[in-house]
């Protein structure tokens, strides 16, 4: 009898992390609050352990990881075009998303897993302007706890 309750006790101590695990959902949009080609919301602050739901609302999206903007550690990740996509991010650290088709018109988000760098990561010089100029945005709102 006790060794069933210590095993419970075990199984449940180690599940517990995943129990409280959230799943947030991102829309890859051809127009949103802020212009076109969009992800809303366009920055996440997510634990470790939860997922992300990328939903293609408008055909002609993806969401795939920008090797630059990448965690130690984590592995890279790309969606099939105009397909959902669900993952989980269990390494902290930032992580910039990208849609591969639209990259060069600025279709870019971050998402900070765990608690935030104490300096802020340079962004690739290789990145299209638009691009870079929205991830600068999203890295502001990101550091002021938006």
């Amino acid at each position: 009898m006790f060794s069933r309750l210590l095993a419970l006790l075990l199984c449940s101590t180690l599940l517990a992390p995943l129990a409280h695990a959230e799943v947030h959902e991102v829309k890859m949009l051809n127009r949103g609050s802020d212009g076109a080609m969009v992800y809303e919301p366009d920055h996440l602050r997510i634990a470790p352990g939860d997922s992300v739901r990328f939903v293609p609302t408008m055909s002609g999206h993806n969401a795939a990881t920008l090797a630059e903007l990448l965690p130690a550690g984590a592995e890279a990740f790309k969606s099939k075009l105009n397909q959902p996509h669900e993952q989980q991010f269990s390494v902290p650290g930032l992580y910039a998303i990208q849609c591969i088709p639209h990259l060069a018109m600025g279709m870019v988000m971050l998402i900070q897993v765990g608690e935030p760098a104490v300096n802020r990561p340079a962004l690739p010089a290789t990145l299209p302007a638009r691009a870079k100029a929205r991830l600068q945005v999203q890295l502001e709102k990101l550091g002021a706890g938006q």
